[in-house]
Order: structure tokens, then sequence, then C-alpha cells
């Protein structure tokens, strides 16, 4: 079989597989069998009701991780779909399923670099392991962020790490992720006293409160990000308040809110400005933080000079760096202080009905994981 029927026949065995968060459905069984044929040591981690693996080669010399996730977002509505989620089929060179580009088509292009690299160079120059983990599209607190802090209590340290989520934009490898924004969420919950619409004397109407609050921090310039990071953005994206019904002024309204920031300001700064800012509108609220994951960049050096030549290599083009998009299990790597990319397929249908991606491009994909073991690791 060509490299690239190899990664499709393992894309299609792995999106077959109706691994939902949290439910690994086998696939990290399946993907330990071949590993351990390739001289893998590998470690199940089941943590609550999340299946992790951690699996290495080697014992000396740094260390590269290819991280990346078994479990898929929902398929939505089943007769929305072409061809079942979950039945993966080549339809005009593209491999339609759940997962095809985020990210079983990944760990496919991953174990078939791996076991074209080590055919052709068994005694690399360094370690090479996998973290997978079946968390990364929930709530990722026993997964990846569980597995990495054992990983640091018994004192194993990444060097590289290559994370295989969707980054390209429009063709494979034209993109490389260098860095992410820091996610921070906040609940913001305004309390008032319910009361009647026709007697607003009587009552004390949380929504009306809130609005301003809101408005000042829509309108707020919170940085003017840098070379690496866009400025710091704010959104809200849930607001509930109400009872139902159309003459009850509610005792209270809830306002999700989010900022994705930079290096250049820091998430205790965005909560101090934060309620700086509504304290002229507000006396009697309550808001809830929730730090995802702080911003991160890696800086020039051997993983992404390593990245880039491995794409010219393979693709003849020289891709772009970027921090652009949302956020990934690399937040959870990069503090240890590990050099992290994310490098994968084009993420155009990521989370939609009819999720593809281009069979000939995961072939491209497994081929330049090739070359970056090779320009890492070749003895």
């Amino acid at each position: 079989m060509s490299l690239t029927d190899r990664v499709l026949a393992h894309a299609s065995a792995l999106i077959a597989r109706p691994s939902v968060t949290p439910d690994d459905q086998g696939c990290q069984q399946w993907l330990t069998a071949r590993l351990q044929a390739l001289g893998f040591h590998c470690e199940s981690m089941r943590i609550e009701d999340v299946d992790n693996l951690w699996a290495v080669r080697g014992d000396q010399g740094p260390l590269l991780v290819f991280a990346g996730h078994t479990d898929v977002v929902p398929s939505g509505p089943e007769a929305a779909w072409q061809s079942p989620p979950f039945a993966p089929q080549v339809r005009d060179g593209l491999l339609y399923g759940r997962g095809a580009a985020d990210m079983k088509g990944s760990i496919a292009a991953f174990l078939v670099a791996l076991e074209e690299f080590l055919a052709e160079q068994p005694q690399p120059s360094g370690r090479i392991g996998l973290l997978i983990t079946s968390d990364e599209e929930g709530p990722a607190l026993h997964g990846t962020r569980a597995v990495i802090e054992r990983l640091q209590q018994r004192g194993e340290q990444i060097d590289w790490c290559l994370v295989g989520e969707p980054s390209s934009s429009a063709r494979v490898g034209d993109v490389i992720k260098h860095g992410r924004r820091g996610s921070l969420s906040a609940r913001l919950t305004v309390y008032g006293v319910q009361g009647h619409v026709a007697y607003p004397q009587l009552a004390d109407n949380p929504i009306h409160r809130i609005a301003p609050a809101l408005a000042a921090l829509a309108a707020e310039v919170w940085d003017h990000g840098n070379d690496a990071f866009p400025p710091t953005t704010f959104q809200v994206s849930n607001l509930h308040g109400g009872t139902g019904a159309t003459n009850v002024i509610p005792g209270d309204c809830v306002a999700d809110i989010n900022f994705r920031f930079s290096t250049v300001v820091t998430a205790a700064q965005l909560q101090h400005r934060t309620e700086a800012l509504i304290a002229p509108w507000l006396d009697d609220y309550q808001l809830d933080w929730t730090l995802s994951g702080e911003p991160f960049l890696t800086a020039q050096g051997a993983l992404v000079e390593a990245a880039q030549q491995a794409v010219h290599q393979i693709t003849g083009r020289w891709p772009q760096l970027s921090t652009s998009g949302g956020t990934s299990d690399g937040r959870f790597i990069a503090p240890t202080g590990a050099q992290v990319v994310e490098l994968g397929p084009v993420n155009a249908t990521i989370h939609k009905v009819d999720e593809c991606t281009s069979v000939a491009e995961l072939g491209q994909l497994a081929a330049i994981y090739h070359a970056l073991l090779a320009n890492l690791l070749d003895a």
C-alpha cells in the first residue's frame, strides 16, 4: 500500500469508532497495538471517565511528542449528512466522517510517519512520544492537563511537541500555529428585585442595570496586540434574564462573557479592569471567573524551524506562522517549558455536518510529519 492509502486506512478505522467525548470507543487500544509493534512502551491513564494514552520509545536524548485526541464532537442530525458520520466514505478525493479533520486524520498520519521513519532510522538521536486524550473536545479537566501533571510529578520533560490540530487554512501546511491566545471566561450575575412591569417603582430591573455595564466592556480597547498576537477581544456569549412572562420584571440577569487575550495583558489585569469598568453601573452582583488557558508563544527555534523546513520539503511552500483561532491542548503543554507547534489538516469543515479532509493531503501530512522526525531526530 502507498503511504496515502495507509493513512486513509488508519483514519477510516478510527472514524468508524463513534468516540464522542469522552467515550474513546477503543480508539486508543487500536493505536496502542500498533505503537507496541513499533517498540513503544504504552501506558494507559484512565482519569475519572477519560481515557488517555502516554507512549514513549527510547530512553535517552530530547523528547519529541505528537499530541492529539481521539474524541470528537457530536455529529448533529445524522439525516443532514450525505453519508453516516461514523461510516467513513471517500467521495471526489475527500474522506468524509466525523473526526476526519479534527483530528483522527492527524493521528493516522502520526502513525504512518512513525512507521516510515523508524523503518529507516530504528535508533533515532532522541526519544519519541505520543500523548493522546479523549477529553479535548469536552471539559479538558482529566485529559492532557491531568496527564501533564502526572508527567511533571515524575520528572518527565517534553522538549518538543507537535499538536495535530487542524491548523491549515486552504492547503495542508499553509499555516503553522506557534502560539495561541489565552481564554478567560466569567459569569456575571446581576441581582435586582422582581415585580410587575406596571409598577417599576416597586421593583429593580437587573437587565436595565447590566446593559450599560456590558456596553462599557464592549467599548473598551483592552490592548493593541503585538507582532505575534492580535488585540484582545471581548464577547458576550450568553445572556439570560426574565421569567418567560411578558409582565414580570425579573429578579436577576446572567451574562456569560469571554476574553481571548495575548501576551500583552495578563488574566489578572483583565479581571481587575473588568471589575473597575462595571463598578459605576452595578452594586449587587456576582462575578465568577474561569481561566481556560494562558496565552503561549513558541519563538523561532529548533521545532519551529524543523516544522517549516518539513512543510517546504514536501509541499514546496513556506508556511505562515500564526497564533489565530481558539485554544488547544497545547495550552497545557507549553507552560512546562516545551516548544509547541500545531500542524494538521485544513480546518474548513471541522465540527460541521459532512466534515471531510483531502485524502491526498492526508498523505502529504504524513510525509510532513516524517520529514519533521528526520529533521529533529536523524542520528
